[in-house]
């Protein structure tokens, strides 16, 4: 036995049984070394009553052997006051409601100890849409319900409750008179019991509850039908580009919704975009932080040529730079979109829409699905992540063709 230590627990070998190594400088202070690798801290002590207890202190790692040291000292030292640690956190974790694990939830999240995609810490723009989840749907109907107390019942009534509109409501933004629509429906349902499932998986891991009532329960499916642009819709998209530009709308909006129509990217990577991760020698967009992580997304000559009408701004890395000046990018393109589909009368077209019209016309080209995967920078694409330096000539052929042939029917008089 020595003193427990950074150093000590470092160098700690792994067996095929986990073991523990115990502190000679503060009895009780011990970790366990599993055949894993992973390192658990623990304070062992007897109640008043006389039973042993062993409270976890936290995992190697995600505390320093010095804070939980001091965690130890504390627990060591309420035990001999009489009290009982352990049992203390049990009745406090079986009186969590939803709303105070939801909070946790976050709060980890923030902290990079919740994974998302490929087992990443989740990122800014998925934690802000939990949060609206959370907010909007899953504490209105369950935060007041002790975690403990919440069943398969309640878990399959939360889900019928969100599909039927229960939560739908109108909610006031912090922008200037922006609004908030928040809708039902099974895509709805859907996303959010993934995410009430994450939270629940969570409590788990946590020591709250011993099982996650939400595994097993079928999410629906959306039967929504995904709306495609045809040739018509197309050309009228294209008459109120031109439309719009000689009214005086701004260089960005006009190549924002032409980049939209001609990759099938998403908004966000669209006003994200950098004029360092476009390679228009290379055919391709390098994108350094897409929904799916590194992406190389490869783009027709006609999305380039889109772009060339934008004029760089100074100390701005943007393609689409803001409008008003600054070193930021053009943040109203959602906003042009939805006032040029006003334009060209079609009802119901976002960013999304166009990027699915994008995958259809791929669609009607002959190509494959992991070639359509690929050019959407989905997740199972081929060059996610991976493919940095080199772009399949067949691949980015198959992107050209397919934005001409959406540029082509955006400019058709037929």
């Amino acid at each position: 036995m020595s003193k427990l230590t950074k150093s000590v627990v470092d160098l700690a070998e792994l067996r095929s049984a986990p073991y523990f190594i115990w502190c000679s400088q503060l009895a009780g202070f011990g970790v366990r070394v599993f055949p894993s690798g992973r390192k658990f801290y623990y304070a062992d002590y007897r109640s008043r009553a006389g039973v042993r207890r062993r409270m976890s202190l936290g995992a190697h790692g995600k505390i320093t052997a010095e804070e939980a040291r001091k965690l130890a000292v504390v627990t060591l030292g309420d035990a001999l006051k009489g009290e009982d640690p352990a049992e203390e956190r049990a009745t406090r974790r079986s009186s969590i409601t939803m709303a105070e694990l939801c909070d946790n939830y976050l709060e980890a999240a923030d902290k990079g100890l919740i994974a998302g995609k490929r087992g990443a810490p989740k990122k800014a723009s998925t934690l802000y849409v939990d949060r609206g989840r959370i907010a909007r749907h899953v504490k209105p109907l369950l935060g007041k319900r002790l975690v403990k107390d919440v069943g398969r019942a309640d878990v399959t009534k939360f889900l019928r409750d969100v599909a039927t509109g229960k939560t739908a409501t109108v909610e006031k933004t912090e922008r200037k008179r922006g609004k908030a629509i928040v809708e039902g429906g099974l895509g709805t349902a859907a996303r959010t019991m993934g995410l009430l499932g994450s939270i629940l998986t969570f409590a788990v891991s946590e020591g709250i509850i011993e099982s996650n009532p939400a595994a097993g329960v079928k999410k629906p499916a959306d039967k929504r039908r995904e709306r495609r642009l045809t040739a018509a819709e197309y050309r009228r998209l294209g008459e109120a580009l031109e439309a719009a530009a000689n009214e005086g709308e701004v260089a960005q909006a006009i190549a924002g919704v032409w980049l939209l129509a001609l990759t099938g990217c998403r908004l966000g990577e669209v006003v994200a975009l950098k004029r360092s991760e476009i390679d228009e020698a290379g055919g391709c967009f390098r994108l350094d932080d897409s929904k799916e992580g590194a992406s190389v997304r490869p783009i027709g000559s006609p999305a380039f040529a889109s772009l060339k009408a934008v004029e760089r701004v100074k100390g701005n890395p943007h393609a689409l730079p803001a409008a008003r000046g600054g070193s930021g990018p053009y943040g109203s393109l959602d906003g042009a979109l939805a006032r040029i589909m006003k334009k060209a009368k079609l009802e119901g077209v976002t960013a999304h829409t166009l990027r699915h019209s994008f995958a259809s016309v791929a669609g009607d080209l002959g190509y494959s699905e992991p070639t359509i995967a690929a050019m959407l920078g989905h997740a199972a694409g081929t060059v996610t992540g991976r493919y940095i330096h080199h772009l399949d000539s067949v691949l980015v052929a198959a992107a050209d063709k397919v934005s001409r042939e959406v540029a082509r029917q955006m400019a058709s008089r037929q």
